[in-house]
């Protein structure tokens, strides 16, 4: 049943770095759930601080990705209206609707397209329309990649206590 455990902890621990850049796949969760079925396994020492931790640090990640790419529409001088497209066009992207692009093209595509549409519908010339959907694109990837080191560093961690 142990290896049971490990192994099952492992696949969802690569399933979690793989969800960080496929849409759909709830990235840091899969990777906690894994570290989670890790810690039943008696040769895997997990203490149950770094549970709680690595929790907080999920739940604060998941949370952040949904709001960074906002965030950094704003930076780059978008206005509310282009926060809202932003934001419209993240959950465009996350419900899957038959609007376009889905996928990986899709979660880049949808939140550009609505900080853009936005921008514009704001009264923002083109160029600065432009400019603030570039910073959602951004914010898409700092998201993107906190999620793929968070997973990756939970991999190892996994790896580490079984050696």
């Amino acid at each position: 049943m142990d290896v049971f455990f490990i192994v099952v902890a492992l696949i969802l621990a690569v399933a979690g770095i793989v969800g960080s850049i496929v849409p759909g796949l709830p990235g840091p969760p899969l990777s906690w759930a894994g570290l989670l079925l890790f810690s039943f396994a008696p040769q895997a020492a997990v203490a149950p601080w770094m549970l709680i931790v690595t929790a907080l640090l999920c739940l604060l990640i998941t949370l952040l990705d949904y709001l960074v790419p906002s965030v950094f529409t704003k930076k780059f001088g978008g206005s509310k209206f282009g926060v809202w497209g932003c934001c419209l066009g993240l959950l465009i992207s996350i419900l899957g609707m038959p609007l376009g692009p889905q996928g990986v093209i899709g979660i880049v595509f949808w939140p550009f397209a609505g900080a853009f549409v936005g921008e514009l519908i704001s009264g923002k010339p083109v160029a600065i329309s432009i400019k603030a959907a570039y910073g959602s694109f951004l914010g898409f990837l700092m998201g993107t990649f906190v999620k793929v080191v968070y997973a990756t560093a939970l991999l190892i961690y996994m790896i580490v206590l079984l050696f």
